[in-house]
């Protein structure tokens, strides 16, 4: 346990020497918007750096047994509306809420996010983005779904500091894909400040590729951590962090954590 909490601590130290530098993927408003692909449900998102904050790098085997690159992901529209489907599903099934108000942290192109704003309240649904480019294919989503009337608020973020939201606002936040391809150090920078943004009663779900062994970067986007890590890391900030087991049920490659604050 000392050493998982070194481990936790070794993390915010991490975090802290980190908020002078600007990591590429929180460069996305000072960058030029290009125009976004057509089907805003293909568009993938660009991968974070190899910034792994200590994270132990597989050593790489010789090119003849190296296993290929992984290619970008070209997601159906198919796809995109059935693992949105899904997301929403599950939390319907956890008790949201139309009164529920909800931040979604890496919305993305609104896979999830465009069935949560129909259903909740107006205004109840914000989504923050890394990626200009994503937003403006979120804005299409929209518009094709009808959805404005809602007052849907999507905006692009350049860390998870959360300054620019209000205190105690939120009763939901989820972070569904960010954290595939966040080091820990970004995890923590998360943790740090996200409960400032939640009601007391909030939950706070992220979905994580879990390992089994030491925490590690895998090819260039995919970071895998071990549930007990993030466990503590979460207890190091004062909050409660549970397996969501049933979601480990559905098959699905990730795992999720639930983040409480501490009674």
């Amino acid at each position: 346990m000392t050493a998982r909490r070194n481990q936790a601590r070794h993390a915010a130290a991490q975090t802290a020497g980190d908020a002078g530098r600007r990591p590429g993927w929180r460069r996305g408003r000072d960058d030029l918007i290009e125009a976004p692909p057509a089907d805003y449900a293909g568009y993938e998102r660009p991968a974070p750096p190899a910034d792994d904050a200590g994270y132990e790098r597989p050593a790489e085997p010789p090119k003849a047994d190296r296993p290929p690159e992984p290619q970008a992901r070209q997601e159906t529209r198919e796809t995109w509306l059935k693992v949105g489907q899904m997301q929403f599903d599950y939390l319907i099934g956890h008790g949201l809420q139309p009164g529920d108000r909800l931040l979604e942290i890496g919305c993305g192109t609104l896979a999830a996010g465009h069935l949560f704003i129909d259903y909740l309240s107006t205004g109840n649904y914000y989504g923050i983005e890394f990626a200009p480019d994503a937003l403006i294919a979120a804005q299409q989503a929209i518009t094709e779904f009808g959805l404005q009337a809602k007052l849907p608020h999507v905006t692009l973020a350049g860390d998870l500091t959360f300054g620019f939201l209000p205190a105690s606002k939120f009763t939901v936040v989820q972070a569904p894909t960010v954290f595939l391809n966040a080091p820990i150090a970004v995890i923590s920078e998360c943790l740090a400040h996200v409960t400032r943004v939640m009601t007391a009663d909030a939950i706070f779900d992220f979905a994580f590729d879990r390992t089994g062994g030491a925490g590690h970067q895998a090819f260039t986007e995919n970071f895998y951590h071990r549930a007990d890590t993030l466990i503590d890391l979460a207890a190091y900030y004062g909050l409660h962090a549970e397996p969501l087991k049933d979601w480990d049920q559905l098959g699905l490659p990730q795992s999720k954590i639930r983040i409480t604050r501490r009674p």
